[in-house]
């Protein structure tokens, strides 16, 4: 009989732990707001930037401040390749503007180049105007898609 009742109770206590389950911890508030995760493309884009301006009809970037971080970066992010994508505004015909882009793709890497970034990490692209950034015909918009904007690979 005493047998019998320890199978029983033994049989409950079993059931019991595999019907319990452990509550999940809550995240710490904190943790969730630690931002991008360093080295990747949204780490780039907040911390460094990811976007060259040029001036109309020009393949020279009117600042390199933002170079600078990147190739400061891409030396500390060893490991990364990038594509450097050249593009420009709405005016002029595809042609022209898949060339203009490509000059400003290939002015940026040679720039991250000469600060010491090994060319082989870097690919350029020239999209010309089929990939606006800012939609319109004006000044404001067409400013905006001139432009080279690093992407990690």
């Amino acid at each position: 009989m005493n047998t019998k009742i320890l199978g029983a109770f033994a049989a409950v206590a079993l059931l019991a732990a595999c019907s319990s389950q452990e509550t999940p911890k809550p995240v710490p508030q904190d943790a969730m707001n630690k931002g991008p995760v360093p080295g990747s493309q949204e780490d780039l884009v907040a911390n460094v930037g990811d976007r060259v301006f040029f001036d109309f009809d020009k393949a020279v970037p009117k600042s390199t401040a933002v170079l600078d971080k990147q190739a400061a970066w891409l030396a500390q992010w060893k490991m990364n390749n990038v594509q450097i994508a050249g593009n420009a505004d709405e005016r002029g015909t595809s042609e022209y503007n898949i060339a203009l882009g490509a000059k400003r793709a290939a002015a940026s890497r040679d720039y991250l180049v000469a600060k010491g970034v090994a060319a082989a990490r870097i690919s350029t692209i020239s999209y010309g105007k089929d990939r606006p950034v800012a939609l319109g015909s004006n000044e404001e918009a067409w400013a905006k898609n001139r432009n080279a904007i690093t992407s990690v690979r």
